[in-house]
């Protein structure tokens, strides 16, 4: 479909819009525009992850990461094109952001069905909570109807916009609170880190200068993981050792334990003000995944672009 075409449909998508006063998203967003829309997107998440667990992790991070710079605008998924400069090697995302293929197969299946419908920032938000689901995770219904941006902000995701995982509590709870979350959100969807993989670099000071540590974890880290700056930084380990591809509640376990793989997991328990909840959710897993499907719903919400803003890119890696 060409591209006049495609202005004509979403021109006609917006008239409906300010007719009907609609710019807040919504689960049926689009019921009517592109019914089989979740059906599309499950289907490709799910081949992805059998094919590789670790995916379901990836995906998750990817609207994380994509939220946190400037809200969920899909941003993150813009190449680097020219002089336009993305946020895909920026210092949290070069070389570990990863799913970008998945996303892109669902938008061309989606583009086959309905073109110029969907944008890249739902199938973000839809393809982290399928992740979560097909992991063991929780199921929450995924508001949508947010379009995509123009730009990236390189800027932003290199300078303390995304969460680093040497940050202190108290820098966890005023980032996470600069984008509307509580420090009850961010515990909770800190437990993401109940799936995926971390790399060397990023857990290294942790494991040869904290004391926070349980001694046999750390001494088992090590073996790929080692001291010296530059040497192995791209091994990887997993953020829970016990059940790395389930979605359950062992992250918060391990913290009990000493057993957090990065600095910001372990201040989550360390004598501060987010000790109980990390007590509650090890105790209760089914609270655990109550809590962390609202807080979803609640990063979802960071600064969408609704209406005539931003657009609905053809090609999520490229502006129009």
């Amino acid at each position: 479909m060409g591209r006049g075409s495609c202005s004509a449909i979403v021109g006609l998508a917006l008239l409906l819009m300010m007719m009907t006063g609609s710019y807040a998203l919504s689960p049926n967003f689009y019921s009517k525009s592109c019914p089989n829309v979740f059906n599309t997107v499950k289907s490709v998440v799910h081949s992805a992850i059998l094919k590789e667990r670790r995916m379901g992790a990836s995906l998750l991070r990817l609207h994380f990461h994509d939220c946190f710079v400037d809200g969920c605008d899909a941003s993150v998924l813009l190449d680097d094109r020219g002089s336009f400069k993305g946020e895909k090697n920026a210092l949290p995302n070069k070389g570990s952001l990863r799913g970008f293929e998945v996303i892109d197969a669902i938008k061309s299946k989606l583009e086959k069905q309905c073109p110029c419908v969907v944008s890249c920032a739902d199938i973000l938000a839809i393809a982290a909570r399928d992740s979560v689901v097909l992991l063991g995770g929780p199921y929450w219904k995924v508001k949508l109807g947010r379009r995509d941006s123009k730009t990236a902000n390189l800027k932003a995701a290199n300078s303390g916009a995304i969460p680093s995982p040497f940050a202190s509590l108290s820098s966890l709870i005023s980032n996470f609170k600069a984008h509307g979350l509580s420090a009850k959100d961010m515990v909770a969807l800190s437990g993401a880190h109940t799936i995926g993989k971390a790399r060397c670099s990023s857990f290294r000071s942790r494991l040869y200068n904290e004391n926070n540590i349980d001694r046999v974890f750390a001494k088992a880290r090590r073996t790929t993981c080692p001291a010296k700056a530059g040497s192995g930084d791209g091994n990887l380990a997993n953020l829970d050792f016990v059940t790395p591809n389930n979605f359950d509640n062992h992250y918060f376990k391990n913290l009990l334990d000493k057993r957090g793989l990065l600095h910001s997991d372990q201040v989550l328990f360390n004598g501060g003000s987010t000790d109980s909840l990390v007590r509650a959710y090890s105790n209760n897993e089914r609270a655990f995944h109550a809590d962390f499907a609202s807080a979803m719903i609640k990063m979802g919400d960071i600064k969408p672009l609704t209406g005539s803003q931003g657009q609905i890119r053809r090609n999520c890696r490229l502006v129009n």
